[in-house]
């Protein structure tokens, strides 16, 4: 069942979905192709609209490179965390492409360099250097979207941008604390 989950979840994202990683929103690195759609009656505040975007970009870099994680770590804990990446990530992104759509709002499909390059390190590493810099990764970038998560719950401006915030907030929170304690482990 693994197997199949983690093939069609592949596929898909080969197909579309690319790999960025919330920390892309930190570093302002959003997508051009945001755009509300031309029908749409609201207009979506670009702070909402960067949200948005870099959540998306981070979600589906979150599957990926959990995927990675399942496939090239050697500690116990990181392929676990890796798996809690892609489960629960895949539920986010989903029912925020369900926002979106909503909202007329076209999240991005594509791979930053910043995103792609970590995707590119952590492809060429093996073994226990794979283990610790993905995990070093996934505390920094867990840390950063706690925050941006936090501010949209807080000052978000779209009602239903701002409760996919306050919902997935507690899961991000429970990922960094995750991270945090399997950092302890591998190093």
């Amino acid at each position: 069942m693994t197997r199949v989950r983690l093939s069609t979840t592949i596929t898909s994202m080969a197909l579309g979905c690319g790999l960025c990683v919330f920390s892309s929103l930190i570093y302002g690195q959003g997508n051009s192709n945001t755009k509300m759609d031309s029908g749409s009656t609201k207009m979506m505040k670009s702070s909402d609209t960067k949200f948005a975007t870099g959540a998306a970009q981070g979600g589906m870099a979150e599957v990926q490179l959990g995927q990675l994680a399942v496939q090239k770590a050697d500690n116990a804990d990181v392929k676990a965390f890796g798996q809690h990446m892609v489960d629960d990530h895949t539920k986010a992104n989903d029912e925020l492409k369900g926002v979106a759509e909503k909202e007329g709002l076209t999240l991005p499909a594509s791979l930053n360099a910043k995103d792609q390059a970590l995707m590119s390190k952590l492809q060429n590493l093996s073994g226990g250097a794979f283990d610790k810099a993905y995990i070093k990764a996934m505390v920094k970038d867990h840390e950063e979207d706690v925050k941006e998560f936090q501010k949209e719950a807080n000052n978000g401006k779209d009602p239903q941008l701002k409760d996919f915030a306050s919902k997935t907030l507690p899961t991000l929170q429970s990922h960094l604390d995750m991270a945090k304690s399997t950092d302890a482990k591998v190093k």
